[in-house]
């Protein structure tokens, strides 16, 4: 089994596997860490959270069974890891995976953690947690962190979307904070992750298809109990878990609120995930050296061409 090279004379090789919800990055992630030998690291930010997982599609008992599994259920879900704390988990892993002679794949769709991940953050400040309990408190007037941030960084507005409360608050506070747009601090000095070769492989199935399968997903997670899930996470972390504003468990909690019907509800979850799975695209192209793949990574065709790529670089050293 292929390991990926050591010498000092080059670089260790990274793979990242990235694209939108419901591409199959895990079906594709899987199949190269068993080829490779390799060892698969989550980039999803609410995967991070322990007892979330329905609404989250973590890899099965199964799946990590197959392969090393690294930062899935590593943190307390009243707790908020941010993009900056991530990036240094991960890459602290990943130079422990390296250590051990495996390939690190990194593998998931939150677009900011795998940027921090992979290029560093500005330095912005440090957080204010008496800020962010007001800003928390005001979260309940629709669209007003939203309506905030655009009043102080347009630009940074445009960028989050108006549910995304967790991001909403970390720009305002920063706004604030630095009494400059964040939009500025983005071009300020960052720390890019040094010590490997990285090699992006980015899946782009048809759209009409990718939507399909995203369809069926959201739908067999509210067969699969994703209710009942978000009712327990309710009653044993109430409001400190924020992760219950997130895709699907948002819509969860408006089937036990009695705002929707589940029926509504599993609409609602699923055009949120379409839309979704569009922003992510909209921040995947952006992203340098993506060797993109036109198709589901659960394709043998995908698969093969995946694998050839990455024999390519191993041979290149």
């Amino acid at each position: 089994m292929p390991e990926p090279p050591v010498s000092a004379s080059y670089l260790p090789l990274l793979l990242v596997v990235l694209g939108p919800t419901g591409s199959g990055k895990t079906a594709l992630s899987l199949a190269l860490a068993e080829r490779f030998g390799g060892e698969t690291v989550n980039c999803d930010s609410v995967a991070l959270y322990r007892d979330f997982d329905i609404g989250t599609a973590k890899p099965t008992p199964e799946e990590r069974a197959r392969v090393p599994h690294h930062l899935f259920d590593v943190a307390d879900p009243t707790t908020q890891v941010t993009a900056g704390e991530y990036a240094r988990q991960a890459r602290q892993v990943l130079r422990e995976i390296s250590a051990r002679h495996k390939l690190p794949i990194v593998v998931g769709g939150t677009g900011l953690y795998l940027r921090a991940l992979l290029e560093g953050l500005f330095p912005g400040p440090h957080r204010s947690e008496k800020l962010r309990e007001r800003l928390r408190s005001r979260n309940q007037e629709a669209g007003y962190l939203h309506r905030l941030l655009a009043r102080l960084d347009k630009p940074a507005a445009e960028k989050i979307h108006p549910h995304d409360a967790p991001k909403l608050i970390r720009a305002i506070e920063v706004c604030l904070a630095s009494r400059q747009q964040m939009t500025a601090m983005w071009k300020q000095g960052r720390e890019p992750l040094q010590g490997f070769h990285i090699l992006r492989l980015g899946l782009d199935p048809d759209r009409k298809a990718l939507y399909q399968r995203i369809d069926e997903r959201a739908q067999q997670m509210f067969a699969a109990g994703l209710v009942e899930e978000t009712s327990r996470l309710g009653q044993k972390y109430g409001e400190r878990a924020w992760a219950l504003g997130s895709l699907g468990y948002r819509q969860a909690r408006q089937v036990l609120s009695g705002e929707l019907s589940r029926e509504a509800a599993v609409a609602a979850a699923q055009q949120g995930h379409r839309n979704y799975a569009k922003r992510q695209m909209t921040w995947f192209r952006r992203e340098p050296d993506v060797r993109w793949l036109r198709g589901f990574g659960n394709d043998p065709i995908i698969l093969a061409q995946a694998a050839a790529l990455i024999e390519s670089h191993l041979q290149a050293g």
